[in-house]
């Protein structure tokens, strides 16, 4: 049986809607309609539900950033040094090449994505975030699972 947040079900209409726009954010909404299987009117409804139920959160891009001039990717895991937490965190959330962070627990606090043009470049923000925490780096060679939906139904 599909669930979702709230227990709110989400059906097979819902689905679709869902995986049309995960495909492509800016699909017409007659494309989209067409691919639920319903009238305009009826998929602009239930987009709107979704909207409302907090399950569509916003509508995004995805941006090449080598094309952008950042071919480099780097994951960084930040563990602050004593009394730092906040210090470090406000250096990831101002440092514009952190595309991506998470607070997690652990032995670390934090899991960073970086996008850097060079490792210059790299080592010039890593040493800003070494004043005020440990950091350990790996380079990313490729990204075999792109950001994506979590599975749309599951299973009680």
């Amino acid at each position: 049986m599909p669930i979702s947040a709230n227990d709110d079900v989400i059906d097979d209409v819902d689905q679709k809607i869902l995986a049309a726009l995960a495909e492509n954010a800016r699909i017409s909404l007659k494309e989209l309609a067409q691919a639920a299987g319903l009238s305009s009117p009826s998929a602009a409804e239930r987009l709107r539900r979704l909207e409302e139920r907090g399950i569509i959160s916003g509508f995004t891009i995805d941006i090449d950033a080598a094309a952008l001039g950042y071919p480099l990717q780097a994951i960084v895991r930040v563990r602050p040094l004593p009394g730092q937490l906040h210090v470090v965190q406000r250096i990831i959330q101002d440092t514009l090449q952190f595309v991506e962070c998470d607070k997690v627990t652990g032995d670390d606090c934090f899991i960073a994505r970086l996008v850097v043009g060079s490792m210059a470049e790299l080592d010039t923000i890593l040493d800003k975030v070494a004043e005020k925490a440990e950091t350990s780096t790996s380079m990313v060679k490729a990204s075999p699972v792109k950001r994506r939906l979590p599975p749309l139904s599951r299973q009680r």
